[in-house]
């Protein structure tokens, strides 16, 4: 049994820290609002989004086992300049919006255990923390370190079973969509589709997939060609499982906390929530203090997890757009400009903290570029896992191009709608 889960343990790790970073606390936030407003009525979200997630993310896990280059580099050798480079600004100035506001619900989450504690000494110790796990420990050990930290997702899970969800009524919100279309529901799913189908998940779970392959080899330079045929079939047969495991434990979560909202906030009347802090607050008098406890302790531990996944995409995407050294298998003085945008993006993000701007606005700023590149990297990302003379015999199936092109054209209508409403 122990060599069984140790066989299955070592094929994950890309796939499920990106599926836990995706349930970051922006994310707790925008599911404990759809549960609040909507009951159970709109959990088949979480039953939609997944094949799609795991569609996508696994496009760019190949693109990346493949080529051997991360998502940006990918692009960069075949798309136009002006492309590359405006999607990697607005991925970066999106990056950091979001990076904000997760530092924030890490204050507010910590100060819900805490009451005593200054928010200055949270966001700036946190802050602190996050740049020395990130700059000065070796890649291997903060890859793992990333992976168990993972699993502080089974804190909604947990939360979700002991409140005594009625079954019935939950499952029949998972498999029977129920859409009003009106202007607050269209806002919402919008807002579930950019903080489930998201930029900076594309280009972390492409660059760690080289990050990967450069350990298996022990050889940087291999990355730079041609694969043997039997090393992609292994790490592609790998990856598939770690992907699919990830996406389904990320809207597992989701399902949770949906449903926990949707079962205790509801029902009282709470029907607006505006951070990650603010459901877990609410959920004391009606749940418990288990609960709360759970609710508190999800939201720091997927803020430690998709801040670092946060910075860490921005920067791989800004180092392989202009050329630059990147890696966290690189030493801090070997690749000084890609841990340069990891410290500049978790500052600024820290300063947004300062400045006044509420979280739920930095994360409407962040929504609104996720929303705008979205689609137009789902495009790219298609085409290049679908093209024969890049991938070869690894190339997407009919199935998985028509399910990629699929949420192009919904995250697309998406981002359209959202501009309509928000203009």
């Amino acid at each position: 049994m122990f060599l069984k889960f140790k066989e299955y343990w070592d094929k994950i790790g890309p796939g499920l820290v990106v599926g836990a970073a995706d349930d970051d606390p922006s994310g707790v936030a925008t599911y404990s609002q759809t549960g609040a407003q909507y009951g159970f009525t709109m959990l088949w979200t979480a039953l939609f989004t997944f094949p799609f997630m795991a569609v996508v993310q696994e496009m760019c896990a190949r693109i990346g086992i493949v080529t051997g280059r991360g998502l940006a580099a990918a692009i960069r050798n075949y798309c136009p300049p002006y492309v590359l480079y405006i999607a990697t600004i607005c991925l970066l100035i999106a990056n950091t919006f979001n990076i904000g506001a997760d530092i924030s619900a890490i204050g507010e989450a910590t100060q819900l255990l805490l009451p005593k504690a200054p928010t200055l000494l949270i966001v700036v110790s946190f802050t602190v923390l996050s740049l020395v796990l990130q700059v000065f420990i070796p890649y291997q050990r903060y890859a793992r370190y990333l992976k168990y930290l993972s699993f502080v997702l089974v804190a909604y899970i947990i939360a979700g079973l002991s409140i005594g969800l009625n079954w019935k009524a939950a499952l029949y919100g998972t498999v029977v969509p129920h859409f009003d279309f009106s202007k607050d529901s269209i806002l919402l799913l919008c807002a579930i589709l950019g903080t489930s189908i998201t930029p900076y998940c594309f280009f972390w779970q492409t660059s760690q997939e080289v990050e990967e392959k450069r350990v298996r080899t022990g050889d940087a330079e291999l990355v730079n060609v041609e694969n043997h045929e039997a090393e992609n079939k292994h790490a592609i047969s790998n990856m598939r499982f770690d992907v699919w495991t990830g996406m389904f434990f990320s809207n597992l979560t989701m399902f949770f906390i949906i449903a926990v909202c949707g079962a205790v906030l509801f029902p009282n009347g709470i029907n607006n929530i505006q951070t990650a802090g603010q459901a877990a607050q609410a959920l004391l008098p009606f749940a418990g203090r288990a609960t709360y406890f759970l609710f508190t302790m999800g939201i720091l531990g997927t803020g430690l997890l998709a801040v670092p996944v946060l910075a860490g995409s921005s920067a791989y995407a800004i180092a392989e757009a202009f050329r630059f050294k990147e890696g966290l298998y690189n030493k801090y003085h070997e690749a000084r400009a890609f841990y340069g945008v990891i410290i500049i993006s978790m500052l600024v993000g820290l300063g947004i903290t300062f400045v006044g701007i509420p979280p739920m606005k930095a994360l409407l700023y962040s929504a609104i570029l996720n929303g705008m590149i979205a689609p137009f990297l789902l495009m790219i990302i298609v085409y290049l896992a679908g093209r024969k003379s890049i991938m070869g015999k690894w190339g997407n199936t009919r199935l998985q191009s028509f399910l990629g092109w699929l949420i192009t054209g919904v995250m697309t209508a998406a981002s359209l709608a959202t501009i309509f409403f928000l203009v």
